[in-house]
C-alpha cells in the first residue's frame, strides 16, 4: 500500500541544523547520523535492563524497554515508508522515544514525579531524554551531548504532546504553539499499537487471560480469533492467539496509515509548514482502529496493568525508589563522582533524580542492596 505524502516529507536538506555545526558527513545525511548517534548512545543500551511492564523475574521471554523500542521503530517505519515519509527521520526518533525513562517502568516516572514535586520540581521522561542527549552523554571531544538535529530534539519533546506557548520557557526554542513534523507525530501512535500489542501477547503468555476473555473486550480480536479458529482448528491455543495477535498489528498499523493520509489530504496541507500550523496532529487512526485501540487499552488497563501481581512489584520498587531519593538528599555525599560535586554546586533533588533516572532495574537492586542491605 503506498498512500503517498511526499510533499510532506521532512527531507534531511532542509533540517533547521545542529547547536554546534558540524561538516557534512560524505555518505549519511544527518538524520542517519542521529540515528547511529541515538544507537551508540549509553543511555540507549541501558534500555536493556529497564522494565517495560513486566518484572525479568517472571521469564526471560517478556519486553524490555529495549525490545520495545525496536518494535516502536519497526512500526513507525514501515508507517513512513507507506506514506513517503522520511523513514530516516521517523527511526530516529522512535529509537529515541524511551531514553529518558527510569528504571520500573511508569512506576518509576510516576514515584521519581513525586519525589520531586516535593521539592518544587517534576521528572518527566521525554524531557530527562533532552537533558541526556544535550549534556550527559558524553562521546565527543567538540561538543557536550549528542549534537542532534533540531528537528530530532524536538520530536523527543514533542513525542507525546504538543507544548503551549509559555508552558515550559526552557523549551521556546522548540516552537511552541505548532506541531511537529509528520514524521515526529507518528511515533507516539505507533508507540501504542507496539505496547498495547505487546502487553496483550506477554499477559497473555503469563496467564493473566484466556483468548476467550479477550476476545469478549476486543470486537475486532474477537472476530479475527473466530476466523483463526475456523481456519487452524487443530494449532495449539499459544499458536492460535499468536496468528490473531498479528492480524490486529495488521490493523492497527493499517489504521495509522490510512488515517494519516486521510487526514492529511483532508487537511488540505501542502508543506511541512502547514502541517506545523494546522491546529491539530495529523497522525491519527481510522474510525475502525481507533475503536479497537481504545477497547484495547481499557481491556489491558482492567486485567493487566491493576492486576495483583504487578501492583504488588509496583508497591515494592516505589517504597524502594522513595527510599533510595531520601538517603541521597539526606547525604549528597554518598553520590558517586561527578553527582557529588553537582548536588553542591546545583539544587541535589534535580541531581538525586538524575542519578536514578538513569539506572537500570538491575543497578538500582545493587545500589539499594548495598546501601540498606539484603531482605529489606
Amino acid at each position: 500500500m503506498k498512500l503517498s505524502l511526499c510533499a510532506l516529507q521532512l527531507d534531511a536538506a532542509a533540517s533547521r541544523g545542529r547547536r554546534y555545526p558540524e561538516l557534512p558527513h560524505p555518505y549519511r545525511d544527518e538524520f542517519q547520523r542521529d540515528r547511529d548517534r541515538i544507537v551508540h548512545a549509553r543511555a540507549f543500551r541501558r534500555l536493556e535492563d529497564k522494565t517495560q511492564v513486566f518484572p525479568p523475574a517472571l521469564s526471560d521471554h517478556f519486553r524490555n524497554r529495549l525490545t520495545h523500542t525496536i518494535e516502536v521503530a519497526q512500526i513507525a517505519r514501515t508507517a513512513a515508508a507507506a506514506l513517503d515519509l522520511n523513514q530516516e527521520l521517523t527511526e530516529a526518533l522512535a529509537l529515541a522515544h524511551d531514553i529518558g525513562h527510569p528504571p520500573f517502568a511508569h512506576a518509576g516516572e510516576e514515584e521519581l514525579n513525586r519525589q520531586m514535586q516535593r521539592y518544587g520540581g517534576r521528572f518527566d521522561h521525554n524531557l530527562h531524554a533532552l537533558r541526556i542527549v544535550e549534556h550527559f552523554e558524553q562521546r565527543y571531544a567538540r561538543f557536550p551531548g549528542l549534537n542532534l538535529t533540531f528537528e530530532v530534539r524536538e520530536g523527543i519533546v514533542k513525542h507525546s504532546r504538543d507544548l503551549a506557548p509559555g508552558e515550559f520557557p526552557e523549551l521556546d526554542e522548540y516552537l511552541p504553539g505548532l506541531r511537529p513534523p509528520l514524521e515526529a507525530q507518528l511515533i507516539d501512535l505507533a508507540d501504542e499499537i507496539a505496547y498495547n500489542t505487546a502487553d496483550l501477547d506477554d499477559a497473555f503468555s503469563a496467564g493473566l487471560f484466556t483468548a476467550a476473555e479477550a476476545a469478549a473486550a476486543v470486537p475486532y480480536f474477537g472476530r479475527i480469533l473466530e476466523e483463526v479458529d475456523t481456519q487452524f482448528p487443530g494449532a495449539a491455543e499459544r499458536i492460535r492467539f499468536l496468528e490473531a495477535l498479528r492480524l490486529l498489528i495488521d490493523l492497527l498499523v493499517g489504521g495509522l496509515i490510512e488515517g494519516t493520509y486521510a487526514a492529511a489530504t483532508g487537511a488540505g496541507v501542502s508543506s511541512v509548514d502547514q502541517v506545523r500550523a494546522y491546529p491539530r496532529r495529523l497522525a491519527v487512526f481510522t474510525p475502525d482502529a481507533a475503536a479497537t485501540a481504545s477497547a484495547l487499552k481499557g481491556f489491558l488497563h482492567r486485567r493487566v496493568y491493576c492486576s495483583e501481581p504487578l501492583q504488588q512489584e509496583r508497591s515494592r520498587v516505589t517504597a524502594q525508589l522513595a527510599e533510595l531519593f531520601e538517603f541521597f538528599i539526606r547525604d549528597p555525599g554518598q553520590l558517586p563522582e561527578p553527582y557529588r560535586q553537582q548536588a553542591a554546586a546545583e539544587e541535589p533533588p534535580r541531581v538525586v533524580c538524575d542519578y536514578i533516572a538513569g539506572m537500570t532495574d538491575g543497578f538500582f537492586r545493587r545500589t539499594y542492596e548495598r546501601i540498606f542491605g539484603h531482605g529489606r
